[in-house]
């Protein structure tokens, strides 16, 4: 019997041997020559990798330099031709270019960093090909292209006052996201209880990158972990039960994952005191504090509200000495300066603090190095009227200025737009409730990378995802 003839011809050689499919190029080599096209291979997604490297090198000039943009010096130099009455009007736009810019930055940051996941999975795993390559070949110069666009954005004037008005107009139209109003309940909703499906009271929360949702289970005495679809929690901080040891907590009022080194901080109220924890250690931050708020910004300060001095404190990662009062610190009382049991922050890029400031049922915003604040938010008495808050608590703004509040008394979630004073309830429209369009003593408010809004529902014992509107 003849043996049966399983050569083919080798694409690099031309000879008949035993060859072996190329699935990205469907052509065949043999075992001298594979190895030789697997180098080519190599050498092309070496340098797709050393082109991602280049590009994401001038992509972090560009966000060094923001303010050398020549949309910036523009703005200068209307600000410097115009009056005192006008330079307020030039900050914003100021703003508002800076915030178009650095948001358009961070997405294209986003999706290199993804781009640059695929090539270390690619090299890996060793098993890739030219369908592969021409992918991220094909990734790369859309991203590219993206940030070419940035330069549609120019400056509006208008010839016809006598000092020319200017604002920022861009082809990159911003987004006035709206939500589904029936949430989905990821974390709880199976009744008061201190199971690891249960929450007693959720009172802060944390998304990470993943959809993981970081819960502060007040009543419960514990930090809870809810990985995305799971069907119950674990416990990362306080296991062992209430109390003031250093492996324990007493009514945590926030919580706060630092991504980069794994590790969470905590207001843990109870016990006058923010701590860390990483790894099962524990270390205390900041003493003999009535803490329920946190912070951190773009350069790891970490900012916390104190009840009890009516004022909001910064400290410097390593050094926590006694801190600096960036917010309040005069008194309790409902003038520019003062505060009335504050409760959540948030710290934008310029390291502004917004601050929910509950007993006089409004938001104020202070800017770095302020002597008062503003109100951006309420500040028109206690009530449910659209320009109205009652007991404000989660605060978080967008890069549009658009401040979102958890409208604690009126079962609601508000969104104020501080650059036209407009005012709309985002979730919450149906009064008092357990159904999934409804909310019971909201607490706080969180959004994912996708912008789906997540609400710590706190007498209904569960965490609402309320997924955004494509």
């Amino acid at each position: 019997m003849a043996m049966a003839n399983n050569k083919t011809q080798c694409f690099t050689c031309n000879i008949e041997k035993i060859t072996y499919l190329c699935d990205g190029c469907s052509k065949r080599f043999c075992l001298t020559h594979l190895p030789e096209h697997q180098q080519l291979l190599n050498e092309e997604l070496s340098h797709i990798a050393n082109e991602y490297n280049e590009f994401k090198q001038i992509i972090n000039e560009q966000k060094q330099n923001l303010q050398n943009h020549s949309l910036i010096k523009q703005i200068d130099q209307w600000e410097t031709n115009s009056i005192e009455i006008i330079q307020q009007k030039a900050q914003n736009c100021r703003d508002i270019a800076i915030k178009y810019s650095r948001r358009f930055i961070t997405d294209i940051e986003n999706k290199l960093n993804d781009l640059n996941e695929q090539i270390k999975e690619i090299h890996q795993e060793n098993e890739f090909n030219e369908i592969n390559l021409n992918y991220l070949k094909n990734q790369l110069i859309e991203i590219i292209e993206e940030l070419i666009n940035l330069s549609n954005i120019s400056i509006q004037k208008d010839t016809q006052s006598f000092i020319n008005e200017i604002s920022i107009i861009s082809s990159i139209k911003p987004k006035f996201n709206k939500w589904k109003q029936n949430a989905i309940t990821v974390a709880g909703g199976n009744d008061s209880g201190q199971e690891l499906n249960q929450f007693r009271c959720p009172t802060g929360i944390f998304i990470d990158k993943k959809k993981n949702v970081f819960i502060a289970d007040s009543l419960n005495h514990r930090i809870v972990e809810w990985k995305y679809n799971a069907k119950e929690g674990q416990i990362i901080a306080g296991e062992n039960r209430y109390g003031n040891q250093m492996d324990q907590l007493s009514c945590p009022a926030d919580v706060i994952y630092d991504q980069q080194n794994h590790s969470i901080i905590i207001a843990d109220q109870g016990n006058r005191r923010v701590i860390r924890w990483m790894n099962k250690s524990q270390q205390i931050l900041v003493h003999n504090i009535d803490c329920n708020g946190l912070a951190v910004d773009k350069n790891g300060f970490l900012y916390v509200s104190d009840r009890e001095k009516n004022e909001v404190r910064r400290w410097k990662m390593g050094e926590y000495n006694e801190g600096i009062v960036v917010a309040g610190g005069n008194g309790q009382g409902s003038k520019l300066d003062q505060l009335n049991l504050p409760c959540s922050i948030f710290v934008d890029e310029d390291q502004s603090v917004y601050v929910s400031d509950e007993k006089n049922d409004r938001v104020m915003k202070w800017r770095k190095d302020a002597k008062e604040g503003r109100v951006v938010a309420g500040g028109n008495g206690r009530g449910e009227n659209l320009n109205q808050l009652f007991a404000p608590g989660g605060v978080i703004v967008d890069y549009l200025s658009q401040i979102y509040v958890v409208d604690w008394g009126n079962e609601r979630v508000m969104r104020w737009c501080e650059e036209k004073g407009e005012y709309e309830i985002v979730v919450g429209e149906n009064g008092q409730g357990n159904q999934s369009n409804q909310l019971k003593g909201p607490f706080d408010l969180s959004f994912d990378d996708e912008g789906n809004l997540y609400v710590a529902d706190c007498s209904n014992y569960r965490i609402q995802k309320f997924e955004v509107v494509l």
